[in-house]
């Protein structure tokens, strides 16, 4: 077995993988994928945030095409096996993999780096092809193409994961990158011993290579291209298969199907396919609990640090997505790296490389519960974001103030946004206004799920508080007026039966038994003045 040349590492890995009583069979890519070996289309790179499967794909890549192991006990039971070009390719070439996410030992500069990786596969080459005359001085482009040419007939297939693994270590300078750019060019670029290439990163190549270095390569990007849109976390119909095998297997389920969507859906591909975080699938079901499994596993501070860059560009447009408000965004042109963040457009575009961000319709938003939980988190946290963050901490006495009863300190807490002028209070904007109202009342998404214009009656509410923690905590449905008395908000919560959202289905207990808050806003223009009601509608159960 070499280091890199038909190693049997990619096949121990995909095996365990394939033994998970969550595993999702993905090998319908090798159909799109063995078409292009040996032709002008056989550079792909795929780029998708962090733990979206990039390294499992790249191993059953690598499993699949290594001629130097029998991988047929598992192919045979996968969707390739039904492809016509499954006999013709499975195990018939000769693969090079590389993860470029392994260090030498105490690695301290770039040239460790790189010189661990050419030594190697030099190694492989001498080993393996000992009739050919190799100079060890020689670099290893030059070694392949000394191989190719005394045997035309051997091609290799490049499988490269983590691509952009260095351009996040410390030790890496600009000049760094620029030579690591200039090493995949020469190892890649135009040699007639390349089959095919197949590279996997979370950063675009386009912004790295400033000339023609790596222009061979199709690159393809979930918000810029259909193709294996949905090679790549899972899909609607993946996470209901695993959640029928967790329902078999569970004797005490703590998770229901829409908890699943809920806390981990809201990615999409560029055709509108629907994207569910696949780790945090995984680890939910494998736990039988709900958690932030995802954000867990990766550097949070990333998030406070693209704010950092440029906190009045982003601030407002945090609190509407925070709002669940989708933001217009230009992120056609991604972010060259994250210490290179000047405008809005690329802070926002290095958040959606990375995944904290969904780009979809021309707009970003943040995807589900479980990244909401972190920018909630952030918005209470730092400072920087100035308003918001002030806003941020009266929301636990906003949200006491309203399930004691105590409209004095809810108008106080409105008059202080009012007086501060923040910038979001615009009250002739309900988008801005939504915003501000989810600051104001932050707080209760810790222990509330909190549905905005819900369905509820004969109409349509502007909040809804379900106590998600505590079913026998108080309810809260909110009315905002403008220009209207808080008496006609709680009138028009009795008239239109907003109370009814509460009830279960016909035949069932209510899912929520403590009592039912109305709770009306106003505010009068012409006065410059709020005024809040609070009605208990229903009594605890």
């Amino acid at each position: 077995m070499g280091n890199y040349l038909n190693n049997t590492d990619p096949l121990i890995a995909y095996t365990k993988v394939y033994k998970s009583p969550f595993f999702v069979d993905k090998s319908e890519i090798l159909t799109k994928i063995i078409p292009r070996i040996g032709t002008t289309e056989n550079y792909i790179c795929l780029t998708r945030p962090r733990r979206f499967g990039k390294s499992i794909m790249a191993n059953m890549i690598g499993a699949f095409f290594s001629n130097g192991c029998d991988s047929r006990e598992i192919f045979d039971n996968l969707d390739i096996a039904g492809s016509s070009l499954y006999k013709k390719h499975i195990n018939q070439h000769t693969v090079i993999s590389i993860s470029f996410n392994r260090l030498p030992r105490r690695c301290l500069n770039y040239e460790q780096y790189i010189s661990r990786i050419e030594r190697k596969m030099m190694d492989d080459l001498s080993e393996l092809y000992p009739h050919v005359k190799i100079d060890p001085e020689d670099a290893v482009w030059d070694a392949l193409k000394a191989v190719y040419q005394a045997d035309p007939d051997t091609r290799f297939i490049f499988v490269m994961d983590e691509w952009d693994f260095i351009f996040h270590r410390d030790f890496v300078t600009e000049q760094d990158k620029k030579e690591y750019i200039d090493f995949l060019s020469n190892l890649l670029k135009d040699q007639p011993y390349v089959d095919l290439a197949y590279m996997t990163g979370i950063l675009p190549i386009a912004k790295y290579s400033s000339g023609s270095e790596l222009n061979m390569f199709l690159e393809y990007t979930m918000a810029s291209e259909e193709m294996f849109g949905d090679a790549f976390g899972f899909t609607e119909s993946e996470v209901d298969h695993l959640f029928e095998k967790f329902m078999i297997n569970q004797k005490n389920p703590n998770i229901t199907r829409e908890d699943l969507k809920k806390w981990y859906d809201g990615y999409s591909s560029k055709s509108g396919v629907r994207i569910y975080n696949p780790r945090s699938v995984v680890a939910a079901l494998t736990n039988n609990n709900l958690g932030n499994y995802w954000t867990s596993s990766g550097p949070y501070d990333e998030i406070c640090y693209y704010i950092n860059h440029n906190t009045d560009a982003v601030r407002d447009d945090l609190a509407r997505m925070a709002a669940g408000i989708p933001v217009p965004a230009n992120i056609r042109e991604y972010a060259a790296t994250s210490m290179n963040l000047t405008s809005k457009n690329e802070i926002f575009s290095a958040m959606t490389i990375y995944g904290f961000l969904c780009y979809e319709k021309g707009c970003v938003r943040i995807p589900n519960h479980e990244l909401m939980e972190r920018f909630d988190d952030m918005l209470r946290k730092e400072p920087s974001l100035g308003y918001i963050y002030q806003l941020a901490q009266e929301s636990e006495k906003m949200l006491h103030a309203t399930l004691t009863g105590d409209t004095e300190t809810m108008i106080e807490i409105l008059e202080y946004a009012h007086n501060t002028e923040i910038p979001l209070l615009n009250y002739n904007n309900e988008t801005d206004l939504t915003a501000l109202l989810n600051l104001i009342y932050l707080a209760a998404r810790d222990s509330y799920r909190i549905e905005r214009e819900d369905k509820a009656g004969i109409g349509y509410v502007d909040f809804i508080f379900y106590p998600e923690v505590d079913k026998k905590a108080d309810g809260i449905i909110l009315e905002l007026k403008v220009g209207h008395t808080a008496d006609e908000a709680i009138q028009q919560i009795k008239d239109k039966k907003y109370t009814l959202k509460f009830r279960g289905k016909i035949g069932e207990s209510p899912r929520y038994t403590g009592r039912i808050l109305g709770v009306g806003i106003a505010y009068d223009k012409k006065t410059k003045e709020h005024a809040c009601k609070i009605e208990v509608l229903r009594k605890a159960i």
